[in-house]
């Protein structure tokens, strides 16, 4: 957590006519250390050589040990470095120097700050009490002090009551003596791909950063590969987000001195979101994100939401002043495929200082993020909040300690399953730099556990994959969860599958019957994927299609609600195809009486008929059937092999089915 920093040695100094030495050598040494804002300026670096203001000061000092206004001034550019043992040392020494008297308190003040930011909680909130003894402390209990205390009050709770946290590296694979850093990963958890900083090509000091990918084999990570040319370039590219099915990525390019994003690609502002496809083998060339999501600011570190409707990120705003507010957006896709103007997340996620980092869990519900402007160990810490089903986010939670400590953590990636994190640290043992990391997540912050299906959607006849697209749906609020599109030259798909929900699926390609299947996973415990090979019917007279999705109670004709997802999808198919006729055919098991039986099955194909009617689809198109029991899936010899009891009634289910066949088309 940051604070605003003024000078440390202003106030004295500017009241005062006088210094504290009498050392004219000392004071000289002093008075040029408080001019290389102006004298150590590099316009090209746009920042101050402190270094040297720390040389003089030192000698200043070492000339005259009592001299205040030295010690004040070194204590704030020890700060700047983040040198806090000597800032403490020579705050305290202020303090020591002046009788321990401080009119206004500041020097506690920073003191409090130092302490903070080393992570000596307690001694921080201690300085932070007797400023705020000092004067009317009714004036200095700010906001930012208030956050402060709670923040202090927090850590010291939190080291008290560490989460389990064993950070694992992934080794030299991925990791090596530069930089790795803000990694995404395929919901399948067997593709990593990362930003790695590396000297450029053809200079001494200058780097770039470019992305490398490696697999999961075998328990371990394959060597890292970098991504090809037209994805890395010359320039910068950085903070990549996966889409679920690892075929759409979106990332960060930034403008070159030379007014550049690198090859091809333009650009609106300082830094731009683009994305890219894979068909096949190939990544097409990355254009800018289409839509009203970059702009003149500063977008960065996407991360895609598991539908692929919605997109969170940060956005930097500069400030007249120069200071920088980075705040977490969300877009959303629109019907033309572009992304919708973005709108910048709620206060109780927003703080008025940093936030960056920002991953959508595939549960779509789960937002970790960092930041500097809410309780924590000083720095960025790493943060959790929860969306409800209207939308709301709940109070953001502390990741806890040894996950958060006082200095900056970002980076993190939680897979799927939400067993597995993965981050960027610089800690000891590792290859060099910051490396990747990942660890087994506490229970109390991991998200809703997601699995995912994988397959391959191709021609039922020719066995040619298509290119199928995908609808997966919340059979309890028809709302659709997830739209994706297989892969047009493999036909290979990967849906994300939150868990403790009912769900419809449809996949449908031009010029084939739609397929849909319902399943459950309210109460599944397992692991392991869904793998789901779909076989499309081409459109052709005769073709029985079975609607998988299509419910009655027990013994009734009367269409229950969760069946208008797939009338709806058929409705859709007619109006798509206006040549098509079609006959709908209702059929029961062999149980109960033939006549009845026939008379059901004919209710319930006349009640989809009607539907479809009251939709707009012309009855001139439709024919209703009931066939009772004359055309069972399974046989009642079959059934009558069958040993387990469960086993039979699902052999009965199947005979109890609702089909559309192809009349002409």
């Amino acid at each position: 957590m940051l604070f605003s920093i003024f000078m440390f040695s202003s106030c004295a100094t500017s009241a005062q006519s006088r210094y504290s030495t009498k050392d004219k050598k000392a004071i000289k040494l002093y008075e040029s250390a408080v001019r290389i804002e102006t004298t150590h300026f590099d316009p090209n670096t746009r920042k101050v050589d402190y270094r040297s203001g720390i040389s003089m000061l030192e000698q200043a000092v070492k000339r005259d040990p009592d001299f205040a206004e030295a010690h004040e001034l070194l204590a704030e550019y020890y700060f700047g470095f983040r040198d806090y043992d000597k800032t403490i040392y020579h705050l305290e020494r202020v303090l020591e120097l002046r009788g321990n008297r401080d009119q206004t308190g500041v020097t506690y003040y920073y003191l409090a700050q130092a302490y903070y930011k080393k992570g000596a909680y307690e001694e921080a909130l201690d300085k932070i009490n007797k400023y705020l003894k000092i004067g009317d402390s009714r004036e200095k209990y700010t906001s930012e002090i208030r956050l402060f205390i709670e923040s202090c009050e927090f850590a010291i709770h939190a080291q008290n009551n560490p989460v389990a946290f064993e950070p694992l590296n992934l080794g030299p694979t991925v990791n090596t003596k530069y930089h790795e850093y803000f990694p995404t990963l395929t919901v399948d958890g067997k593709t990593l791909l990362f930003t790695r900083r590396i000297p450029a090509p053809g200079t001494e000091l200058g780097e770039q950063e470019d992305f490398y990918f490696t697999h999961y084999v075998d328990r371990q990570w394959t060597e890292a590969e970098s991504m090809p040319e037209n994805i890395n370039t010359t320039n910068n590219e950085g903070a990549p987000t996966f889409a679920p099915d690892g075929r759409t990525l979106v990332f960060v390019a930034c403008v070159d001195a030379y007014g550049s994003y690198g090859a091809n690609r333009t650009g609106k502002g300082s830094c731009d979101l683009y994305i890219t496809k894979k068909v096949g083998t190939q990544w097409r060339n990355p254009v800018n994100l289409p839509g009203l999501v970059n702009t003149l600011n500063w977008e960065t570190q996407p991360s895609l939401s598991s539908d692929g409707k919605t997109i969170y990120f940060i956005r930097g705003i500069n400030g007249r002043d120069g200071s920088k507010q980075q705040d977490i957006y969300r877009a959303f896709v629109q019907d033309d495929g572009t992304w919708s103007k973005a709108d910048r997340l709620p206060d109780i996620i927003n703080s008025s200082m940093r936030e960056e980092s920002v991953f959508i869990h595939p549960d779509g519900r789960t937002l970790y993020f960092s930041s500097d402007g809410h309780p924590g160990f000083g720095g960025l810490d790493i943060f959790m909040s929860t969306m409800d089903d209207d939308g709301n986010w709940s109070k953001p939670v502390n990741l806890g300690y040894p996950i958060n400590t006082a200095y900056d953590e970002n980076s993190l990636l939680v897979a799927a399953n939400g067993e597995i994190a993965f981050f960027a640290s610089d800690r000891t043992g590792g290859e060099g730099g910051l490396d990747l990391y990942s660890f087994e997540m506490p229970e109390s912050i991991r998200p809703t556990k997601t699995l995912y299906m994988q397959g391959v959607v191709f021609d039922a006849r020719t066995k040619r994959p298509l290119g199928g697209r995908f609808e997966l749906i919340d059979l309890a609020n028809g709302q659709t969860i997830i739209t994706s599109d297989a892969d047009k030259l493999t036909g290979e798909f990967l849906v994300t599958l939150p868990t403790k929900r009912d769900y419809v699926i449809n996949v449908s390609y031009p010029g084939y019957n739609f397929y849909s299947l319902n399943f459950s996973l309210k109460n599944h415990t397992g692991d392991e994927p869904y793998q789901l090979n779909i076989p499309l019917q081409p459109i052709v007279a005769d073709a029985i299609v079975r609607l998988e999705n299509i419910f009655f109670d027990l013994a009734k004709s009367t269409l229950r609600k969760e069946s208008e997802i797939e009338l709806n999808k058929l409705v859709q198919y007619l109006l798509d195809n206006p040549s098509v006729k079609i006959e709908i055919g209702g059929h029961t098991d062999s149980r109960g009486n033939n006549k009845d039986n026939l008379e059901l099955s004919q209710n319930r194909a006349n009640a989809v008929l009607d539907y479809l009617i009251t939709k707009g689809i012309a009855p001139s198109r439709l024919t209703s059937k009931g066939y009772a029991s004359s055309q069972p899936v399974n046989t009642d010899a079959q059934i009558s092999a069958i040993s387990s009891n469960e086993q039979k009634e699902a052999a009965h289910q199947e005979n109890r089915r609702t089909e559309y066949k192809i009349i002409s088309k």
